[in-house]
């Protein structure tokens, strides 16, 4: 219902979602699944869900170290989607509209913020607008924390010295 008003386009919500692993043991694999923004070794996974908290996308994990942006271009998501579809994101998709506009699909996201600057009262409203409708991925994202559904890809099988 929330959507109708004036994101009535909008045929998902997409965020990613970081979940804590073991420490690798190659130093390789521990750079490349630092995540500074969780001060761990994380693997990273693009959720997308549509308005009404179905969840229709779950990328393959990777690790912690990658963008949101180079995730979304990596993972094979923008074949889910068609020309015309719009696509909901917070601030740290920025960089993705270009990359959606190529396949015909508009990426719906709350203003910029210019450092110094100030929203206006139209992009502020617009901001809590958007936000409060990106709630839904959150809730999903927090269900797939709460009944631990990848936590079976959390950490890497042990191999036996015997194989």
């Amino acid at each position: 219902m929330a959507f109708r008003h004036k994101y009535h386009n909008v045929t998902c919500i997409i965020d990613c979602l970081e979940i804590e692993v073991q420490k690798p043991s190659k130093a390789l694999h521990q750079a490349l699944s630092w995540s500074e923004y969780k001060k761990a070794n994380t693997i990273k996974y693009l959720v997308s869900c549509t308005p009404n908290g179905l969840i229709n996308y779950i990328s393959p994990g990777y690790g912690g170290r990658i963008t949101d942006t180079c995730l979304v271009e990596q993972c094979d998501f923008i074949r889910c989607l068609q020309p015309g579809m719009y696509v909901m994101a917070d601030r740290g998709f920025k960089h993705v509209e270009q990359y959606l506009w190529k396949e015909g699909v508009q990426l719906v996201r709350p203003p910029s913020v210019t450092t110094g600057a100030k929203l206006s009262k139209s992009e502020v409203r617009e901001t809590k607008q958007i936000a409060s409708l990106r709630i839904h991925v959150e809730r999903v994202i927090r269900r797939l924390r709460e009944f631990n559904m990848l936590k079976p890809h959390a950490c890497q099988p042990q191999l036996s010295k015997s194989a």
